[in-house]
């Protein structure tokens, strides 16, 4: 385990600015105060090429009160917001494609996901940057946005907490400029699919957990709730 004692040279994000021109990221969880079990005594950046990766040195105490020292690596990417577009009169959903390297790298066949629309909050609130998002990736602009839950996504080892929505989208509003932003690499394809296929893919080809959350959420207590109406012969 390093030395936290030992001076270190001074760092980019810590002393010196980083590329984003952030410093002080070395002090994040010091003054954390909430359980009185866990201490954090280092922080230590390991990358912050854009978003930031720390080993947290802790001082922990079990249930005996024993206390022992552990260590954390955490990636923050900052937190952010998803939006599930639907159209209750046609009972379909609004979703988008995208190639994802993650997945490729980690066993998808082709790495092309099929999720919700989503993207980071940056310097907006969550209704702010869910809208945004909407717009830039579906051509939609929505208004009356629903708050439906948020969710640590992976809390063993990203610090992300993501912010759930839902809204109601016109078929006949789309604007013609959609499908992600060029400049980063986005090529996003637009499904619209009846709610009841896509909770059927659910495990099939819908595999995304913010999407499978929504999609559950809807047909479970939000808008698809109940049975599907009759058609008529």
């Amino acid at each position: 385990m390093p030395d936290s004692s030992a001076p270190r040279p001074p760092q980019p994000g810590a002393e010196l600015p980083d590329a984003r021109g952030r410093t002080g990221l070395h002090r994040t969880g010091l003054d954390l105060t909430g359980n009185p079990r866990v201490q954090v005594t280092d922080v230590e950046l390991l990358a912050t090429a854009w978003h930031v990766l720390r080993r947290t040195t802790l001082r922990v105490q079990d249930r005996s009160g024993a206390w022992s020292v552990q260590q954390r690596e955490t990636y923050d990417r900052g937190n952010g917001a998803t939006i599930l577009l639907y159209h209750g009169d046609s009972r379909k959903v609004l979703l988008t494609r995208q190639f994802r390297y993650p997945a490729y790298v980690n066993g998808h066949p082709t790495g092309e996901l099929i999720e919700t629309a989503a993207g980071l909050l940056d310097d907006d609130d969550p209704e702010t940057a869910v809208a945004r998002e909407a717009l830039e990736e579906t051509g939609f602009a929505v208004e009356a946005v629903e708050h439906v839950f948020d969710a640590f996504m992976s809390p063993g080892s990203v610090t992300e907490r993501l912010h759930f929505y839902a809204a109601e989208y016109d078929p006949a509003a789309r604007s013609g400029d959609w499908g992600g932003l060029a400049e980063e690499g986005e090529e996003i394809e637009l499904l619209e699919l009846d709610i009841d296929d896509a909770v059927a893919r659910i495990g099939v080809d819908i595999i995304d957990a913010k999407t499978i959350m929504l999609l559950q959420w809807a047909r479970l207590t939000g808008p698809f709730a109940g049975p599907a109406p009759r058609v008529e012969d």
